[in-house]
């Protein structure tokens, strides 16, 4: 029950910190700085999680396939410039190198 109820309160806390923001914008125009400013957060974030991902204890611990997996998404993702593009490039090299390496 206690691990229920912990589950709950945060479900509920993210709702309502998220429900803030759509609520405090409502009718408002967003200026084009931030939203062009906005467009480079999930890939930073992506980039982030990946590179936190390779590295441990400040050395690189990635192999063949996250490597390759890596320059395939960033080339992806920088001629195409969407995400889901890119994460699936990534994801695909990586499912078919791990086979091999």
């Amino acid at each position: 029950m206690t691990a229920f109820l912990a589950i709950l309160i945060v479900g509920v806390g993210t709702y309502l910190f998220r429900s803030i923001f759509i609520i405090a914008l409502a009718g408002r125009t967003i200026p084009p700085n931030l939203v062009r400013a906005l467009e480079f957060v999930g890939p930073a974030v992506l980039s982030a999680l990946v590179v936190a991902l390779m590295v441990e204890e400040g050395q690189v611990v990635a192999g063949v396939p996250e490597v390759a997996a890596l320059a395939a998404g960033g080339l992806v993702g920088w001629k195409t410039r969407n995400l889901i593009y890119t994460v699936v490039a990534g994801m695909a090299v990586f499912w078919i190198l791990r086979i091999w390496f």
